[in-house]
């Protein structure tokens, strides 16, 4: 893999600051490489999709009427 014992430790407990091609190669030694498209899926992000809900507005309105558009 050609890192530091430390940036594979690092890995090993999950610090974020840990590069992407660290991950990579680490999984390309064990032969998991395909894992990666799995990792990188919108699908399986959680914490994203959880705060992307939290930045929804609360509540909506519906817009003023307009008299152009009344067909």
């Amino acid at each position: 893999m050609l890192v530091s014992p430390d940036t594979l430790q690092r890995l090993e407990k999950g610090d974020p600051k840990v590069g992407l091609h660290v991950l990579a190669g680490a999984l390309w030694a064990m032969g998991m490489l395909d894992r990666l498209a799995d990792i990188a899926a919108p699908t399986s992000d959680v914490v994203g999709a959880t705060e992307e809900l939290a930045r929804l507005p609360k509540r909506t309105r519906l817009p003023p009427e307009d008299p152009d558009l009344d067909f």
